[in-house]
């Protein structure tokens, strides 16, 4: 009775071996699971400050290069432009008709991957960025604040959805004032 004591105490105890092998594969399952989000590649950066520096020497051909043709273009106000044809007639209007120079600063740039939303975003690679936006229009006016911007590009890497997030009351001011 003793050796058979002696035995079963020497015995692989597979409860124990069970569960911290469950254990295991569960915490690396879970290391192995994507993040809700995560860094994206620094490409999109790239493409962001391409846009702008198009858009500053008032290229709109060139801003829009990597807009797809189905892009939506939303204003924190409320306001959207649906498809790249619309987004080009309206910028190139603003171009001919009120503005006349634009710059841009102190930019923050941030390429994210979201892996699972959260709430209404869509899933995929966004650029958000941040940079304050000094405007001079053609009637001698000029405005400065910080604009917001959320990009997200779809499967093909080009641009389906803009969200433009901006304060209209200096823009007003300044752009439609009188002489």
């Amino acid at each position: 009775m003793l050796l058979t004591a002696g035995w079963m105490s020497c015995a692989p105890q597979k409860d124990a071996d069970d569960k911290a092998a469950a254990t295991t594969a569960t915490d690396t399952t879970k290391a192995m699971a994507p993040a809700p989000a995560e860094f994206a590649d620094p490409k999109y950066t790239a493409i962001g400050k391409q846009m702008l520096a198009h858009f500053s020497s008032g290229d709109v051909d060139g801003y829009l290069s990597n807009f797809a043709d189905n892009a939506v273009y939303h204003y924190n106000s409320g306001d959207s432009l649906v498809g790249k044809a619309a987004i080009h007639d309206y910028w190139t209007k603003r171009w001919a008709e009120m503005i006349d120079s634009v710059s841009f600063s102190k930019e923050i740039w941030l390429p994210i991957k979201v892996n699972k939303p959260q709430s209404v975003e869509q899933p995929g690679n966004w650029l958000l960025s941040w940079y304050q936006v000094h405007a001079k229009y053609k009637n001698g006016k000029s405005m400065t604040q910080w604009m917001h911007l959320d990009i997200h590009f779809n499967d093909a890497d080009k641009i389906d959805n803009v969200i433009h997030y901006r304060d209209n009351a200096p823009i007003i001011a300044a752009a439609m004032a009188k002489k």
